[in-house]
C-alpha cells in the first residue's frame, strides 16, 4: 500500500476538522423546530482554550479554560443553537460522557466530571416550532449528536448551523482543514449566524475568497469583486437585528502539542478568521466565540523555533476559520425567509 504525502498548505483528505486524528464531530437537528446542535470531541481529552470577542455571548464553563484554572484539558466542545435555551445541550453530553466514565477524576468517588464547554448561536427567529414549554429540545439533541460522532461532517444546514442565517442569507455549518509543510494538520469547523454579510456588496464573491482551496466555496476566483468598497458598513447585513440574535460560534484545532498558554495564542489568532470572513464582525448584535483544542499528538521542538511554529498554526487557523465559515454559508441550503447564496447568485 502506497503511503500518500500531504501536499504542504493543501487541504487534508476530507478538508473537514477531522482530518486532525483522535477528532470526531456529532450532529443532531430537530427539522421542526428549525434547530440543532453540533459536538466536537476527541478520542481521549485535549487541551483547550477559548477567545470570546463579541458584545451578545452565550457561554457555558469558559472560565474553566483560563490557564489558571485547575483543569487544562476538554471532553468535548458543544455548539448550539437555540440562544440560551440551547445551553442545555452541554447537560446532555456532560450526563453522556459521564455515564461512560469520561471526565475528570474526583478523588475517590466513582463519579467523574466531563468538562464540556460550549457556545450558542441565536436562532429563536427563524419560523421554527419553537413552543416548547418546558421541555426545549437541546439536552435530547446533545445526546443524539453524540451518539452521531463520525469522522464524516455534514456541512450547511446541519447541526448548530441548521437554523443559522448569515447577513441577508441562509448561515449553516461549515469545515476545513490545511496540512503544514511539517506535516502539522489545522482545522476548523464554524456555525455561521453572523450580523455582518460574508459576500461582497454588489457581488457574489465571499470576503473569503481569497483564502479559498479546492473550489470549496465554489470557484471564487471565477467571480468578480466589487470595483470599490461602499462606505456603508452594513451592506448586505441583517435588517431589524438586536443584540444577541446573531453570532458566530466555532472551534479550530490542531494535532500540535501546545501548552495551555499557546493554545490560547491558536484561539486569539483564529479570531482573525472571522474578521476575513465577516464585515462587520464583533458588533454588540454578535457573540462570536472561538474554541481551540490541541491534541497533541505531534510534538513541537523545544527551541527558539517553536515560537515560529506556533505563530504559523495561529495564523493557518485564522485562514482555515475564514473558509469555514464561507464554506458553511456556500453549502446552506434555503430554510424558510433565508436564501441559500447559492439560490441567490444562481451558483
Amino acid at each position: 500500500m502506497t503511503v500518500q504525502t500531504p501536499v504542504p498548505f493543501a487541504p487534508g483528505p476530507r478538508n473537514l476538522i477531522t482530518d486532525i486524528a483522535g477528532l470526531r464531530v456529532g450532529q443532531a437537528q430537530d427539522d421542526a423546530v428549525r434547530t440543532g446542535v453540533t459536538v466536537i470531541a476527541p478520542e481521549g481529552r485535549a487541551i483547550a482554550a477559548v477567545d470570546v470577542r463579541g458584545g451578545g455571548p452565550g457561554t457555558r464553563e469558559t472560565d474553566a479554560l483560563s490557564a489558571d484554572c485547575l483543569v487544562d484539558e476538554i471532553d468535548a466542545i458543544v455548539l448550539s443553537g437555540g440562544s440560551v435555551y440551547g445551553l442545555e445541550a452541554a447537560s446532555g453530553v456532560t450526563a453522556w460522557l459521564g455515564a461512560r466514565g469520561r471526565g475528570f477524576a474526583l478523588g475517590s468517588t466513582p463519579l467523574v466530571a466531563p468538562i464540556v464547554p460550549s457556545a450558542i448561536l441565536f436562532d429563536l427567529s427563524n419560523g421554527g416550532a419553537k413552543e416548547w414549554g418546558e421541555t426545549p429540545p437541546y439536552r435530547r439533541l446533545g445526546i443524539e449528536a453524540m451518539e452521531a460522532l463520525d469522522t464524516d461532517v455534514r456541512l450547511g444546514n446541519a447541526g448548530a448551523g441548521l437554523g443559522a442565517r448569515a447577513g441577508a442569507l441562509k448561515g449553516g455549518t461549515g469545515s476545513a482543514s490545511v496540512v503544514t509543510p511539517g506535516g502539522f494538520v489545522v482545522g476548523a469547523l464554524a456555525a455561521s449566524n453572523p450580523f455582518g454579510s460574508c459576500v461582497m456588496p454588489g457581488s457574489a464573491r465571499f470576503w473569503a475568497a481569497p483564502f479559498e482551496k479546492a473550489g470549496e466555496m465554489g470557484d471564487q476566483d471565477s467571480l468578480p469583486g466589487p470595483a470599490h468598497l461602499p462606505d456603508d458598513p452594513y451592506a448586505e447585513t441583517k435588517i431589524g437585528a438586536s443584540p444577541g440574535m446573531n453570532t458566530t460560534i466555532g472551534v479550530v484545532a490542531t494535532d500540535a502539542a501546545l501548552t495551555v498558554s499557546e493554545t490560547r495564542r491558536l484561539a486569539m489568532m483564529a479570531q482573525d478568521g472571522y474578521a476575513r470572513a465577516i464585515r462587520p464582525v464583533h458588533t454588540p448584535f454578535d457573540g462570536d466565540v472561538v474554541f481551540a483544542l490541541a491534541t497533541g499528538s505531534r510534538p513541537l521542538p523545544e527551541d527558539t523555533a517553536r515560537a515560529g511554529l506556533v505563530a504559523m498554526l495561529g495564523a493557518l487557523a485564522a485562514d482555515t476559520l475564514a473558509r469555514a465559515v464561507a464554506r458553511g454559508v456556500y453549502e446552506a441550503e434555503t430554510l424558510g425567509a433565508s436564501p441559500s447564496y447559492r439560490e441567490r447568485y444562481k451558483r
